[in-house]
């Protein structure tokens, strides 16, 4: 069973893999984001079946899905996970994160105890590089990337669009593991059609 944790004095918070409980609690998380951020650049709230789809998705595939909890009241205060970086073969060592606090527990070390689990997980599958896409001007999320090894690897301008104005997409990278070759694979021709 996981353990509680301190944060900035609070030792109550447990991290822990997401159950289908937790959904209503990431649900919130993300439409608060959504209807009063631009760390998402979607415009529309999602409902509980659009969120159990997500994370049936995602736990299929193998990917995590972990939230910070207050086991006292299963109060989901964040969560993180990541997937595919793109879907082309390719990439497959590569995967694209997400991390997001509750609006009333940001500032208290939540989002890096998430952010190093789920970089921890990521070096464990034996993942190479970890990808995040930033609204350029979020300089908070973009100081915790850094404090985690995460640099900016390219800036694109004006690629997307909320709240009435363009907004830039920073993207950084993390590399987390030093191999100079990826593991060896056969390619396979396509089956007929």
């Amino acid at each position: 069973m996981p353990q509680p944790r301190s944060f900035d004095g609070v030792t109550d918070i447990v991290l822990r893999d997401a159950v289908e409980a937790d959904l209503v609690g990431i649900m919130e998380i993300y439409n608060l984001a959504v209807e009063n951020t631009t760390a998402i650049w979607n415009e529309h709230t999602v409902d509980l079946a659009n969120r159990l789809d997500w994370w049936r998705q995602r736990t299929n595939a193998g990917f995590p899905v972990l939230v910070a909890v207050l086991p006292a009241e299963e109060r989901v205060l964040g969560y993180a996970t990541y997937g595919p970086f793109r879907p082309h073969d390719g990439y497959r060592h590569s995967v694209e994160h997400s991390v997001y606090v509750h609006p009333d527990r940001r500032g208290e070390g939540i989002g890096g105890q998430l952010m190093a689990m789920l970089i921890e997980h990521a070096r464990q599958q034996g993942r190479h590089a970890m990808i995040g896409g930033i609204d350029a001007g979020n300089r908070g999320s973009i100081r915790l990337h850094e404090r985690f090894g995460f640099r900016q690897v390219g800036l694109m301008p004006q690629v997307g669009c909320k709240f009435g104005r363009w907004l830039d997409l920073a993207l950084l990278q993390l590399t987390l593991d030093d191999s100079a070759t990826p593991p060896a694979v056969t390619v396979r021709a396509s089956e007929p059609r």
